[in-house]
């Protein structure tokens, strides 16, 4: 070999062959992944999102929206969400005694409605006081026409309903939501979020489209 390829292979092998000793080491050492479905613990241990908003949802008496998650536990709304609906349908498919549901603009526990009945008999349990005809009929209009006016109410049940919009205020199924520019300014009402509830809805768009409902009609009993 000629004394020129000696000095060069020597420079090469100094070089690592053309490559730096950063560009070698980069190649053997991979870089560190975050795992964005664990936040940290207060011992610095590693806890599972999904265990961890499972565990919030049973201890919550009230349905927690997709803003709390984001809030309190420091992660995007679309991450948030896709882990809330992976549990929904962990829930769904495991077919138990309860399950999480999409209700009233959050995230709730509920027993199964399958075995609801069941439940309060053998527990003893009151059954939620139902709703009359009258109500349901007054309730219905609310829900499809809000923001209605008493008096709207009435022209299409054809009957008083003073006494049904006052029970369904009882029951927090119905609020005022303000007053209409008619004479005398009268209030105009709409429904809450326990409506919501008390349906098993998550938002209005989901009530069925009057189109899909075969019978709307009312009668003229309270």
């Amino acid at each position: 070999m000629a004394p020129e390829d000696e000095n060069a292979g020597e420079k090469a092998r100094a070089r690592g062959d053309g490559k730096s000793k950063d560009e070698t080491n980069a190649a053997v050492v991979e870089p560190e992944v975050e795992n964005d479905d664990t936040v940290d613990g207060p011992a610095g241990e590693e806890i599972d999102l999904h265990g961890l908003f499972e565990a919030v949802l049973f201890l919550s008496n009230e349905p927690l929206p997709l803003s709390f998650f984001v809030k309190n536990f420091g992660v995007e709304s679309t991450h948030a969400k896709i882990i809330l609906d992976s549990l929904v349908d962990h829930y769904e498919e495991k077919d138990g005694g309860f399950k999480l549901y999409e209700i009233s603009n959050g995230y709730q526990f509920l027993t199964s409605r399958r075995y609801s009945d069941r439940i309060r008999r053998v527990l003893g349990y009151a059954r939620r006081e139902g709703l009359s005809k009258g109500m349901l009929e007054t309730l219905s209009i609310i829900a499809y026409k809000q923001p209605v006016v008493l008096a709207e109410i009435e022209a299409l049940r054809g009957v008083s309903s003073r006494m049904m919009v006052a029970n369904l205020m009882k029951k927090d199924l119905i609020k005022p939501v303000g007053r209409k520019e008619l004479p005398g300014r009268p209030l105009s009402y709409g429904t809450t979020d326990e409506f919501l509830k008390f349906f098993g809805l998550n938002k209005l768009s989901d009530l069925p489209k009057l189109s899909e409902i075969k019978e709307f009609s009312f009668d003229t009993e309270g």
